[in-house]
């Protein structure tokens, strides 16, 4: 594929990934995430409590509550209990990842992570650098 095709679906999935995180319940940030393998979207995700648990995100001081799994942990997860492969796979993301979710995401086998916002802590990139997946910051305009 070209750089500049490339760069029209590198677009169009964050755009998407920005859509898919307006469905979080959390207020302090919402966060989407796609994975794609071979120009198909394989998984998606966004940053909320696991399954059964109240979709409030924040305690009464305005905190993230613990148990909040990041949007790319849910979006790792869905493949994980599915017959899909995050091998070789793309994973986009409205926010960069956390230490936590980037060996998350080297662990899976993803090996190219392109997000538009960068988060306050850059140790996740830093990681995945370090251990070769492909990082691309793309901010675009909505």
């Amino acid at each position: 594929m070209t750089e500049e095709k490339q760069l029209k679906y590198d677009i169009a999935y964050l755009k998407m990934a920005q859509e898919w995180g307006k469905l979080s319940h959390c207020k302090r940030k919402q966060v989407g995430a796609l994975i794609v393998k071979d120009r198909m979207i394989i998984s998606d995700g966004f940053n909320g409590t696991p399954s059964g648990f109240d979709n409030c995100c924040e305690d009464e001081n305005g905190e993230t509550k613990w148990e909040v799994l990041h949007a790319e942990a849910n979006a790792i997860l869905k493949v994980a209990s599915s017959t899909q492969s995050c091998k070789n796979a793309t994973l986009y993301i409205t926010l960069s990842p956390c230490i936590q979710c980037s060996k998350l995401i080297h662990q899976s086998g993803i090996k190219r992570v392109v997000y538009a916002k960068t988060y306050r802590d850059s140790s996740g990139l830093d990681f995945l650098e370090k251990a070769g997946v492909e990082v691309k910051y793309l901010p675009y305009n909505e």
